[in-house]
């Protein structure tokens, strides 16, 4: 008789042995998904052993095998093992993060493919490099030839080439019969950037991410898994594409916070991408003008090869930066305004030339909050510790948290008081002052109010590329990777929103945020400026971003961050505990954390102490920290704890290894 382990989408570290049913001993291989009895449920589970003998008796039986041939390869089962042991959850969560949601529920069966022998690719001619790309392009062809794994930090000032480097890196890795991945921070850089690989590359690319409705994506997946797309470009699920022959991964914008998982399990792309290649003996290109701390920080220590391009293409100049103090703005007017006057002149000019211009705020909403000038009173969310926002197109407050929303009032509801005014900004009070201010102007807003429909982020990009748009609104969305030659001006309409987040990463976020937007502006012949608004011009993120000065702002960063034992000097490991129950969760944590100090150890462990928002949905939540040296092995005690450990009734445990933010 033949056995299967079986893992399945639960979090429970624990593989599941099946008899293998005579009728189907022949079909039962490594990485085919199976129907299995699961208590009282039938469930899809994933083979991951056929083990000779077993020790167990009465066996439940498989019920069916779903696939023809296996859908998981060794490679990416033995990945999906490492994300599993590295970010603390099960096996059977981290496989089901590697395959596209439509093979999930068992209804679609991969079938075996006979081999086509495939024409070489047709490449269109490309562009003769600078002598910073020639020279970025010899170091990694050498280690491209070699086979070997290695990551290189492609350190380049905006629109200095380095999605040319790219290209023909891939172009190089075409000759060789290799596979390539290309991951892009946000589905909206997407399509931008499928434009120009596919104008390069043709029908060798393919396109993963979660925006494609289910049957477009799983033709995009057989295409990758057969090997007839080379390159997949894709959001950060597209890491796991079962490609063949990987040689190269390309990881742009490496820096960016969107390429952290925030569900189980929550993995960050780049690592993955580092273990893969790692696994693979591939490359791995990290691209970006802001590099994170943590990659620059390896770079200067020999982990990284740095590669730096400091001259932008074309001999196009960076844009002009001009700092206002939004404090003597204030003094001059005696109330705050959205557009400071030498802003609002700029964009006059910018309607008058039929150029075009980009409005940054990094938060949506109408106004931030509503308050009442007799009591004090902020409306809050009733169900989360958080301050609803104002939207006006809906004439609702609404939570950025669970999306409750309520009529906002007129009196306040705690002193029966008529002075409640609205304070603060987002994108769509920015939006209503511009048609206010320019009703000549042309002008779209971009944030995920406006972009939650499938297909909308295409829609207002394309408007904007064909100049139907000449001002674009936007949250961090607009910042990154968009190529608008006609953008001659940005304008950051408050540079304080991020500075002053209760995050140790603020300072990092406002300096990425900053050079990647004015980034934007200037990539074409007029030139560009870019206007910074902020009631705290002196603050050094602002100031060395004003000059693109990574080098200042780095050496002014990575002293504070060793001054106070912060990445990329420790690893943060975060334990966040949440019940209905306030008592509850708070006995539970103190319990887990006289645990943790006893079981698992670390360099130091701080809390229990409530979360920055305490309660969301009517759950009360605590944190946990654990700093630590050794993050492989803390994680790894980490998970053999809570694996042992009895469930608390009412109390959920999450763990976020690597957190964004803490």
């Amino acid at each position: 008789m033949k056995y299967a382990s079986v893992v399945i989408r639960i979090p429970i570290e624990k593989a599941f042995t099946y008899s293998v049913p005579k009728s189907a001993e022949g079909a039962i291989y490594i990485g085919k998904r199976v129907w299995v009895p699961f208590g009282q449920r039938r469930v899809v589970g994933y083979v991951v052993d056929l083990p000779d003998k077993v020790d167990v008796k009465g066996l439940k039986s498989i019920e069916s095998i779903i696939d023809e041939a296996p859908i998981i390869s060794e490679e990416l089962l033995r990945l999906a093992r490492w994300v599993s042991n590295y970010y603390v959850c099960s096996w059977g969560e981290a496989i089901d993060a590697v395959i596209p949601g439509v093979l999930k529920k068992g209804k679609t069966s991969i079938r075996s493919k006979a081999a086509v022998k495939k024409k070489a690719p047709k490449i269109s001619d490309k562009l003769e490099p600078t002598a910073q790309q020639g020279k970025a392009l010899k170091a990694i062809y050498s280690s491209l030839d070699a086979g070997q794994f290695s990551v290189f930090l492609l350190h380049g000032i905006t629109a200095s080439g380095k999605t040319e480097v790219y290209m023909q890196a891939i172009s190089h890795m075409l000759k060789e019969n290799k596979s390539s991945i290309v991951l892009v921070p946000e589905i909206s850089l997407t399509p931008q950037t499928v434009e120009r690989f596919k104008s390069r590359f043709g029908d060798n690319v393919a396109v993963m991410h979660s925006g494609l409705v289910g049957s477009k994506r799983f033709h995009e997946y057989k295409r990758i898994r057969d090997g007839e797309a080379r390159i997949v470009v894709g959001a950060r699920s597209a890491i796991f594409s079962p490609v063949k022959d990987l040689g190269l991964v390309i990881v742009d914008e490496e820096h960016e916070t969107s390429y952290k998982q925030e569900n189980v399990p929550r993995y960050h792309a780049r690592e993955v991408a580092i273990k893969r290649a790692e696994l693979t003996h591939s490359t791995v290109i990290l691209g970006t003008a802001t590099p994170s701390l943590e990659s620059y920080h390896k770079a200067l220590k020999g982990e990284y090869r740095l590669i730096e391009l400091t001259e932008r293409m074309k001999d196009i100049d960076l844009p002009k930066v001009k700092i206002i103090d939004m404090r003597r703005e204030l003094y001059k007017r005696h109330y705050a305004t959205v557009f400071s006057r030498p802003l609002r002149e700029s964009i006059e000019r910018v309607i008058a030339r039929k150029q075009q211009a980009m409005l940054f705020l990094n938060r949506r909403g109408f106004s931030t909050f509503i308050n009442c000038k007799s009591c004090g009173n902020v409306e809050r969310c009733k169900r989360c510790d958080s301050v609803l926002v104002y939207h006006y197109s809906k004439k609702k407050l609404i939570c950025h948290y669970c999306n409750w929303s309520v009529d906002p009032p007129n009196i306040c509801p705690k002193c029966r008081g008529s002075y409640v005014k609205y304070f603060g900004m987002g994108t769509e009070r920015v939006e209503s002052e511009l048609h206010r201010y320019f009703p000549e102007g042309r002008s779209d807003r971009m944030d995920t109010d406006t972009t939650r429909k499938r297909g909308s982020h295409d829609k207002i990009l394309g408007r904007f590329k064909r100049h139907n748009i000449n001002i674009l609104v936007g949250t961090q969305m607009i910042a990154k990777g968009l190529d608008f030659p006609k953008v001659t001006l940005v304008g950051v309409v408050s540079a304080d929103t991020t500075l002053n987040l209760p995050d140790f990463r603020a300072s990092e976020r406002t300096f990425n945020l900053l050079t990647q937007v004015a980034g934007r502006a200037g990539r074409g012949k007029e030139g560009g400026e870019v206007i910074i608004q902020t009631y705290a011009p002196e603050h050094y993120a602002i100031t060395t971003a004003s000059k693109h000065d990574y080098g200042a702002f780095y050496k002014r960063e990575i002293s504070y961050r060793k001054e106070l034992n912060l990445p990329p000097f420790t690893n943060i490991i975060r334990i966040t505990l949440k019940s209905r129950k306030a008592e509850r969760v708070i006995k539970v944590s103190k319990d887990l954390a006289g645990t943790l100090k006893k079981r698992v150890g670390s360099d130091e462990i701080l809390g229990p102490a409530p979360a920055v928002i305490s309660k969301i949905r009517n759950q009360y939540r605590w944190n946990i920290i654990l700093k630590t040296k050794e993050s492989e092995e803390s994680s790894r005690r980490l998970k053999t704890l809570l694996s042992s450990l009895r469930k608390p009734s009412g109390v959920s445990i999450a763990v976020d290894v690597d957190p964004i933010s803490v």
